[in-house]
Order: structure tokens, then sequence, then C-alpha cells
């Protein structure tokens, strides 16, 4: 490699060939990216859920949170209504855009589908 050293307005400047100055960058990016796949392995290890592709494909695809999460999570329409104290028409009605339902009940399906409200809302 290549380097020359300048200084400009007080400051020591390395310069160096542009194939050089991107063979660090992509060292740099390699690290980054071995970093990241080490503290991932550790927060699995940790018991940290990881989200399948598909449901986060069917979410961005349109398809209802509430409905893709529950099906995830194998529940039925009358578990996720018995686990929360609801109506299981009251549920398919939010599911299908139909309803909004309080925030009491948002918290409840949350908490019932292990996820952040946030994640179930729709948007």
């Amino acid at each position: 490699m290549t380097v020359q050293f300048v200084e400009i307005a007080g400051q020591r400047i390395a310069m160096l060939p542009a194939a050089d100055y991107d063979r660090l960058v992509d060292i740099a990016e390699d690290r980054a990216d071995t970093d990241a796949a080490v503290a991932a392995e550790q927060r699995r290890r940790t018991g940290a859920e990881y989200v399948p592709f598909a449901l986060v494909e069917s979410i961005v695809n349109g398809e209802n949170a509430l409905r893709a999460w529950r099906k995830y999570r194998g529940m039925s329409l009358e578990t996720l209504a018995t686990l929360t104290g609801s109506r299981k028409s009251a549920l398919s009605e939010i599911e299908n855009g139909k309803a909004h339902g309080k925030p009491a009940l948002w918290r409840k399906l949350a908490e019932a589908l292990a996820v952040t409200v946030d994640e179930i809302l729709p948007e």
C-alpha cells in the first residue's frame, strides 16, 4: 500500500490510491458484518426470537399484521379470543379492517401473541 501524508490546515492527512482505499473499505465492511453476526448469535443464545422472512414479507405485502402473527403463533381466532377475553367475531372484524379495537384490547392481543403493540397495529 502506498500512502502519502500531507498537512492541510494544520491537520495531517493520509492520501492513498483509490484501489487501496476501496480495499480498506471492503475490509472494514467485512469486519462490521462479522461483528453483527457475532452479536446476532449472542442474542440468539440468550433467547431472542428471530422472525421468519415469510412472516415479514406477508405483512409487507399487505396481510393484516394481527392475523399474520396469530397464524405464525399457530392460534385460531377462538384461542386468541379466549386468551384476551374478547369475542371471536370482534377479532375477525379487526383482522378484516372493519373495526379498530380499543387500546386495552391491543395490549391484551400483543401480550397473548408475545409481541409489541406496534408489531400488530395496522398502518
